[in-house]
């Protein structure tokens, strides 16, 4: 399904600032990315010179409402997206560098992780970060 289907699937219109933060959201998957606004920013004007970054912004707000994005905020770093949605899988963060790799869910169906006293909530997700310090960091 491409950009603009999936948008328009979730009741979205598949504008072209919309559309193309999409693509590069998916681009950074593919390359195992989580990716700051000022990269979603600059890799969205390859394909949309015009684009702002509050119209970055703007879109990332859309999908992540929408449920097409995620936003990962690491302590101490900047918030990161990705396209990986749906799965529950938590994530590892170098307290150095910032590097993000994805983990699949720690063990079982989502939510992965119960929570000793639920205080009455219905738990639907668990939201793991994992720290420690990459491969390039450690070798430095």
């Amino acid at each position: 399904m491409t950009s603009a289907e999936r948008l328009r699937a979730e009741g979205l219109r598949a504008t072209r600032p919309r559309v193309v933060v999409l693509d590069v959201l998916d681009a950074a998957r593919a390359a195992h990315e989580h990716l700051p606004v000022a990269q979603i920013a600059e890799r969205a004007r390859r394909a949309l010179p015009t684009v702002s970054t509050q119209a970055v912004y703007d879109c990332l707000d859309a999908l992540t409402t929408a449920g097409l994005a995620r936003s990962i905020e690491p302590a101490g770093h900047p918030a990161r997206y990705e396209s990986r949605v749906g799965d529950n899988h938590h994530h590892l963060v170098c307290r150095d560098c910032g590097h993000t790799v994805d983990v699949d869910c720690t063990v079982g169906h989502a939510p992965c992780l119960a929570p000793s006293d639920t205080a009455g909530f219905a738990v639907e997700e668990a939201e793991v970060v994992f720290w420690g310090r990459c491969p390039r960091c450690r070798a430095q």
